[in-house]
């Protein structure tokens, strides 16, 4: 499969990105693709080393001609979000993405496909290869972590970098010129309950919800799309409503930064109910479905009956139940000064719920700090109130937009004379890490650009050839733009 996307112009770029999606690199988990950087850029004979957090920075001089102009440090992140549908068999621990051409797309077969960041990891080492492209001194800034909690960025000490400009590589959309975006933080809610024995002669049953198309919890978190955790929740407090239902466990969803796609819960009904119980059930997925026609077409809420010996108590059912219902969801404000921005939002991501225990993990944005932590508060005011230890982490700031700096200038107008048109300057929902590197280095201008990439974070992640065709032309003739040491 990979060796049609080598085939792709320019070739460069895409035999990098065949190369290290043929490496398991999720966050976390990045030592084999560390090492592998690292032997690049020291076979290129270009000043190589590793940070104490296992960042990777690469600098290579400029070419005759341009050794006056400004530094640029190019800037993307090694680890890729895992996730596979799931019915696919995969392994990302030993296996390569399998990647597939689409028309005008590369898409993965049935998983993730590491386009973000992977596509501009790739960019970066064809420049750091090439041989006959014109450029500035260039560092290449590779972090680590970008996805589970930004740990490279936030690790990376002041003095490292020397340059004057970041080219971050790492937004979405080829006619974005990105300046600011949001911060973000985890919040984590936990607890144990008392379990008791199902009651005898009840009748357990499994509910499935899957097919939702999920997505980046920040990129696509207005767009309305269903979460598994809140439609699950949904079903269950409603159907205990009108029947004698008895939650067994609940495991739905998977990483704070993915919209969740999919969740698994199990029940036990009273014989006297049982009827009922179908009935509600078959009225709830039929509207769920209904709301969900135009974002999740594809939904599905399946029933079938299984096997229960422990369910949760009654009160804490109730408790835990409405806590989930109560959690907020998606947008918590638009930004009143920036048209379309999505200013402050909560990702429902993770419910665990069995054996005794119970887990609900958030991720909280916002370009407003302070409106960040009056969510948190919100949120973990709910789970208190049932008693949960409720903690934060992984807090990270957001970024400041700059739009006079040169940089912004600089590519706003070679994009409208390139393209014929008006690029988008604008701050995103994202948590790009430009924001906590800049606190380092509070001087260096940033801008983030990038191709067209969808569905970022699921399984329906793809990337536009064509855009990146156009994205890379772009980025040369940026680095011909970038004006001498003043």
């Amino acid at each position: 499969m990979s060796s049609a996307v080598r085939q792709l112009e320019p070739k460069s770029l895409w035999n990098n990105f065949a190369n290290i999606n043929a490496i398991p690199r999720a966050s976390k988990k990045e030592e084999e693709i560390i090492a592998y950087m690292v032997k690049f850029g020291e076979d290129l004979g270009l000043a190589t080393m590793t940070d104490h957090i296992g960042n990777v920075i690469i600098k290579k001089p400029a070419t005759a001609g341009m050794e006056d102009r400004k530094t640029i440090v190019l800037q993307s992140h090694l680890d890729m979000v895992h996730q596979k549908n799931n019915d696919t068999v995969f392994d990302f621990a030993t296996e390569g993405i399998k990647m597939i051409i689409a028309d005008d797309w590369v898409k993965a077969d049935g998983t993730t496909l590491g386009a973000d960041n992977g596509i501009g990891v790739a960019t970066i080492m064809a420049l750091l290869e090439s041989t006959d492209i014109a450029h500035p001194q260039l560092e290449a800034l590779f972090t680590i972590d970008e996805e589970t909690g930004m740990t490279g960025a936030l690790e990376l000490k002041g003095g490292l970098l020397e340059a004057d400009i970041m080219l971050n590589l790492d937004t979405e959309d080829d006619h974005e010129l990105t300046i600011g975006c949001a911060g973000g933080v985890d919040i984590t809610a936990s607890g144990k309950y008392e379990e008791e024995d199902a009651p005898a002669g009840h009748t357990a049953y499994k509910i499935t919800i899957k097919g939702l198309n999920g997505g980046h919890s920040g990129m696509d978190i207005h767009k309305g799309l269903g979460n598994a955790n809140k439609i699950s929740n949904r079903l269950l407090f409603e159907l205990q409503k009108v029947t004698d239902i008895r939650l067994a466990s609940v495991d739905g969803g998977s990483l704070r930064n993915a919209i969740p796609r999919e969740s698994v819960v199990t029940l036990v009904v009273s014989p006297d109910d049982v009827q009922i119980f179908k009935a509600k059930f078959e009225e709830l997925r039929n509207i769920i479905n209904a709301e969900h026609s135009t974002t999740d077409s594809n939904l599905t809420i399946e029933l079938a009956e299984t096997e229960v010996t422990k369910v949760l108590s009654k009160p804490f059912q109730t408790q835990i139940l409405t806590a989930i219902y109560s959690t907020q969801n998606g947008i918590y404000r638009m930004s009143p000064d920036i048209d379309g921005l999505v200013q402050t939002s909560n990702n429902l991501a993770r419910v665990l719920i069995g054996e005794g225990a119970y887990q609900v993990l958030c991720l909280t944005r916002s370009s407003v700090d302070s409106e960040k932590a009056d969510l948190v508060n919100m949120i973990s005011g709910v789970y208190n109130l049932i008693g949960a230890e409720v903690t934060t982490s992984g807090e990270y700031p957001g970024w400041t937009p700059r739009p006079q700096s040169d940089i912004v200038s600089i590519m706003a107008d070679l994009y409208r004379k390139m393209f014929d048109g008006e690029p988008d300057v604008n701050a995103c929902h994202a948590g790009l890490e430009c924001g906590i590197l800049g606190t380092n280095y509070p001087s260096m201008e940033m801008i983030s650009f990038g191709p067209n990439i969808r569905g970022a974070h699921s399984p329906d992640e793809k990337v536009q050839i064509s855009s990146v065709q156009k994205y890379w032309k772009y980025l040369l003739e940026t680095l011909k733009q970038i004006p001498a040491r003043g």
